[in-house]
């Protein structure tokens, strides 16, 4: 039996320079280039599973606080800038990391710089924050593709990371994604996505 083909996308260009020579879609940054871009994707594509890579920041606080140099499993998301209810999304792709190493991750379109933002959050019952992984189970939850959702931090969503000092660590930072990529996801020849997005915004 054949594997089914992955789609593998990244939020951010700059998340994805250590998969140049892997096909892959970057969707651009925020809520709604997420969903378009990959909605379009899989409408135009037969892809049995879709598996993202990106960074996050840290809102949790405390000694079980995700650490800075591991990559996590996603298995929830909710949105934190939204005023009317929404559902938590828990993508339904297989779970490869053990329970210590998985994380429910908190979307909005906005940047967390502050503790006051940063407590809010996590008071949400979420370690990570990002502009796109609701967008993205949402997508495939519409379209019945299997998702899995891997982020490693980038930094503690707050002001002692600058924009230049983040340009620096997302490099690093698909370098490790890429590490993860080979040892533990790389099953399957992702399949073409079609022309990727330009990203828009600096952070994802």
């Amino acid at each position: 039996m054949t594997e089914p083909r992955t789609l593998l996308v990244f939020a951010h260009r700059d998340e994805a320079s250590a998969f140049a020579d892997v096909p892959h879609l970057v969707t651009g940054v925020g809520k709604v280039n997420a969903a378009v871009s990959l909605a379009d994707a899989l409408a135009a594509g037969d892809f049995g599973r879709v598996v993202v890579l990106g960074t996050a920041g840290v809102v949790s606080d405390g000694e079980e606080r995700p650490h800075l140099d591991e990559v996590y499993q996603i298995v929830g998301v909710v949105q934190h800038d939204f005023s009317l209810p929404s559902p938590e999304l828990r993508p339904r792709g297989e779970a490869i990391l053990p329970p210590e190493s998985t994380a429910v991750l908190a979307t909005g379109d906005a940047f967390v710089r502050d503790d006051a933002q940063r407590a809010r959050i996590a008071g949400l019952g979420t370690s990570l924050v990002d502009m796109e992984a609701y967008a993205y189970a949402s997508v495939c939850e519409r379209f019945d593709v299997p998702l899995q959702l891997f982020k490693i931090p980038s930094d503690f969503a707050d002001s002692s990371t600058t924009d230049e000092e983040w340009d620096a660590i997302v490099f690093r930072k698909s370098e490790q994604l890429r590490e993860f990529w080979r040892a533990r996801l790389d099953r399957a020849e992702p399949g073409p996505p079609g022309p990727p997005r330009p990203p828009e915004g600096d952070r994802a």
